[in-house]
């Protein structure tokens, strides 16, 4: 919750007449209160998906937290579709935003086929050199992922510092290869590749390589920060691929902003259960530590895409982590589904504490004011 901010206005009298009072602070109610950088609070999203909830008996999965993707009925299996921008990097946006929403596609258990791109360019910095080499990124990622571009829109627009790149990706699924959020049971493993913050880490890495260095954290690290949108890489596509070829996985979830942490609370609300997790089997990259300590971040609330939630029988976990390992793709067990009333838990030997919940990404606050 944010703190009433306090201002000396006027107040309203039981008539409804502002009264001018200048000796005395006015706390705006919460509806009234700018809100922060970063997703909207998930329990206004919420509320705004029930006011305006959806008609078309075709939309199978439509605006719902914690879910990645829409899904929509088109006979003979489902088109997937997702929606994501790029804000806080501006190294390699068309390969970013290509990637950060062909992951929502491919947790459906979809695969990305279609993407639209809607380009925002800063007024004053933007020369046909720039634009070229944005498309040249695009592209480069769409033959990576074997994604067609089909259209979108660019513009120069006034009041921006950087590119902006909203994307929409579209893919198809058959209809019994569908796995969403909601899909978690009770008793099954809950699994995670790769680590956190993979995608936090990069960006500050690449945004904020200076002040780090300044705050002692070391050129090595750094460098490799840098990297991981390549290695281990922010695409889920190849671990997505293997753990659903070789078990029937029942939920998987893309964690983004709000980190690992909030993830998992999107992934207990949306199916309706509670989670226990165990802290120390989370698996913070030694690099993702030294970048959020530097600036006081919590990795579990920093930005996490790169990363993979899965679901599943407790003997289908052990197949897929076997198999990943295989492929040279860290993959754990952290913790288990458990009924809701038991809530989302984290455990840290004999202890336990609810999950932390993150109002925003940790990350936004590097980049507040710009």
């Amino acid at each position: 919750m944010r703190a009433a901010r306090a201002l000396t206005f006027g107040t309203r009298s039981t008539a409804g007449v502002v009264v001018e009072r200048r000796d005395m602070p006015c706390i705006l109610p919460a509806s009234m209160q700018s809100l922060p950088i970063g997703k909207l609070r998930a329990e206004t999203l919420q509320a705004i998906f029930d006011k305006h909830h959806t008609k078309d008996p075709r939309v199978v999965v439509g605006p719902r937290v914690g879910e990645d993707a829409a899904v929509i009925d088109m006979g003979n299996r489902y088109l997937i579709a997702t929606s994501d921008p790029i804000t806080f990097a501006t190294a390699e946006i068309g390969w970013y935003a290509l990637h950060v929403n062909a992951n929502d596609i491919a947790v459906r258990g979809a695969r990305p086929r279609w993407f639209l791109a809607t380009l925002l360019l800063p007024a004053g910095a933007t020369t046909d050199a720039s634009v070229e080499a944005l498309f040249a990124d695009l592209h480069a990622a769409c033959e990576e992922l074997e994604v067609i571009l089909v259209g979108g829109h660019t513009e120069i627009t006034h009041g921006l510092d950087r590119p902006i790149v909203a994307g929409t990706m579209l893919g198809e699924v058959e209809k019994d290869k569908l796995v969403t959020t909601a899909g978690a049971r009770v008793g099954d493993a809950v699994v995670m590749t790769k680590g956190v913050p993979l995608e936090g880490a990069a960006i500050i890495a690449r945004e904020k390589e200076a002040e780090l260095r300044e705050r002692g954290v070391p050129p090595a690290a750094i460098r490799r920060a840098k990297g991981f949108l390549k290695s281990p890489g922010l695409s889920v596509l190849p671990e997505v691929e293997i753990a659903c070829e070789l078990a029937a996985v029942h939920s998987m979830h893309d964690p983004t902003e709000g980190g690992i942490a909030t993830a998992l609370v999107e992934l207990a609300d949306a199916a309706g259960v509670g989670l226990r997790i165990d802290r120390d089997r989370i698996m913070v990259l030694p690099e993702g530590r030294a970048i959020c300590d530097a600036f006081g971040l919590d990795p579990l609330g920093t930005i996490a895409s790169g990363a993979l939630l899965m679901t599943l029988a407790p003997a289908d976990a052990g197949i897929v982590i076997h198999a990943l390992a295989r492929e040279s793709i860290d993959c754990h067990f952290i913790g288990q589904v458990v009924p809701r009333e038991q809530g989302v838990t984290l455990m840290s030997g004999s202890r336990q504490e609810p999950m932390p919940v993150f109002a925003q990404d940790e990350i936004s606050r590097l980049f507040q004011g710009g």
